[in-house]
């Protein structure tokens, strides 16, 4: 488990939008470890994790694109029924709030990749990090 900076894009929500983000960021050398998209009537948002923030938001300004920076957890976990109610439970216990998360695994994957915004994300490594009694 790590903590990790995020990158918010604010875009047009138009065909090829997508693909032009990720050419650039491919022009650059930048890899990404994760994203997602959340669409408006005339926007979208798109979240993203990245092998190189700082060279992303060189790549995104350079472009005039809003670019926002937020830290968020990189939680490894089993793919299995209530992995993630596990994680949600002890959050919750802890009193942290889940503000967003997004993930995803291959069917049969053993093990899948959560990308986790909670209202402190340091406490929430902290809390997630315990050994279960």
């Amino acid at each position: 488990m790590q903590l990790a900076t995020q990158l918010a894009l604010f875009l047009d929500n138009r065909p090829g939008t997508l693909a032009r983000v990720c050419d650039a960021l491919a022009e650059a050398g930048v890899n990404i470890h994760a994203f997602s998209t959340n669409d408006a009537v005339d926007h979208t948002v798109i979240r993203m994790v990245v092998s190189d923030p700082r060279k992303a938001i060189e790549v995104f300004e350079q472009r005039n694109a809003l670019v926002v920076e937020s830290e968020v957890l990189m939680v490894p976990g089993d793919n299995r029924p209530g992995s993630l109610a596990e994680i949600a439970r002890k959050l919750g216990e802890a009193g942290i709030n889940i503000d967003y998360a997004y993930c995803a695994t291959s069917p049969g994957a053993r093990n899948g990749l959560l990308i986790l915004r909670a209202t402190n994300c340091k406490k929430a490594m902290k809390v997630l990090n315990q050994p279960v009694k």
